[in-house]
């Protein structure tokens, strides 16, 4: 990718515990080379310009912008003015950019995958955002404190004639091979997450529903104190990096919604929550995924307070660690049907329950090694239910 080495000064990815989600009981899938389309295509700058400006009439708000760079991202923009006014300067004189890489979906649109610095930066630079300063300028000084509006007439034209080449994964191409292509190309100062990958590849409707999920009260309880950070007037202020948030979101939505044995056919973690993700996009009503997400975070949050989804040490009953995505789902995933009132009325019985459960080497395993495979996702999963349910017949 094209954005630069990011320092987290705040160590809020550092917050969640580090996880092993490989396995070795899931299907292979190898790729089948017949079946990747890459198209490229070369643009002028003043094409792309036109198709990433912003939209303004709720007619076009509603419609999948041609060439997409996903906005929502919490780290998308990363650059600073210097590296903005580098590009424009290696532009103006001429030197070739590197290739972008962008998706297509089956309507057409695009999104971009590598390159969103770039594309961004010429964004501001055409909309007269991006002023060249003398300091940052290493051969055009006599263009200081231009802006794209104050350039001569020649400059303005050669600029955004400016021919770039963008290699275009076409809709032919299978999801999990795409994924797999991201990856590969993937390989800058700031590679994408896995769940931002998943981001670029969906559509607005489910990117929409997880910044919801990610963002309501319930959530925010439940996680605050690894989710949230106070700004220098020490207000309370979310600092969620790279989707680490959505991605848990998501993992509880894919697990409470599809059967174990779909999760047995995927060829890997990753691959069942791309799947799942695209099936967000076309479903027709989210409420009832959204209400059990709600209350599996209320629920939580009532029988564990801030010490929700991490370890739990049985014997002097203190939590400890950080924030563990495995235990999250399984967590998250056991309370999730059972009502609020009702979990309050048991709540030191079902804690002491799950507690335990750390107790057990097979779950405890489960949530710290080869968390991706099969048969760790059944026992984490299947062990809370089955727990709860004898108590709490």
């Amino acid at each position: 990718m094209d954005d630069p080495k990011e320092v987290n000064a705040l160590g809020i990815e550092d917050s969640l515990e580090d996880e092993d989600k490989s396995g070795t009981d899931l299907k292979i899938k190898p790729w089948n080379p017949d079946k990747i389309r890459i198209t490229t295509k070369n643009y002028t700058i003043r094409e792309i310009y036109i198709q990433i400006q912003d939209k303004s009439s709720d007619q076009e708000q509603e419609k999948e912008l041609e060439l997409n760079l996903a906005p929502d991202f919490q780290r998308s923009f990363v650059w600073n003015t210097k590296q903005q006014i580098r590009l424009i300067e290696s532009i103006l004189l001429g030197i070739p950019l590197p290739a972008f890489y962008f998706n297509q979906d089956k309507d057409g649109a695009q999104q971009v995958i590598d390159g969103v610095q770039r594309l961004t930066t010429i964004k501001h630079f055409m909309s007269n955002q991006l002023e060249l300063k003398e300091e940052h300028l290493e051969y055009l000084s006599p263009l200081k404190g231009a802006t794209f509006s104050t350039l001569d007439p020649a400059t303005k034209r050669r600029f955004a004639g400016t021919q770039i080449v963008a290699h275009v994964i076409e809709p032919e191409t299978p999801d999990d091979v795409k994924y797999d292509i991201f990856n590969r190309v993937n390989t800058g100062g700031s590679p994408l997450t896995a769940q931002e990958i998943r981001h670029c590849m969906s559509k607005e409707r489910s990117r929409k529903f997880l910044h919801k999920l990610v963002e309501s009260n319930n959530f925010d309880q439940a996680t605050r104190q690894f989710f949230w950070r106070k700004d220098t007037a020490g207000q309370w202020v979310r600092d969620s990096k790279r989707m680490a948030d959505r991605e848990m979101a998501l993992r509880f939505c894919a697990f409470y919604s599809e059967p174990l044995d779909k999760y047995a056919s995927a060829s890997s973690l990753d691959a069942f929550l791309l799947e799942f993700s695209r099936k967000l996009d076309q479903q027709a009503d989210l409420t009832k995924l959204e209400t059990a997400f709600q209350q599996a975070m209320q629920n939580c949050y009532q029988v564990f307070g801030v010490g929700a989804f991490r370890r739990w040490h049985p014997l002097n009953l203190t939590p400890s660690g950080r924030i563990n995505r495995a235990i999250f789902e399984s967590q998250a995933l056991a309370l999730a049907d059972y009502s609020p009132d009702f979990v309050l009325a048991h709540k030191d019985c079902i804690q002491k329950t799950l507690r335990e459960l750390f107790t057990d080497r097979d779950y405890d395993t489960s949530v710290s090694f080869g968390t991706g495979s099969y048969r760790k996702v059944k026992d984490r999963l299947i062990k809370p239910r089955e727990a709860l349910e004898k108590i709490l017949k």
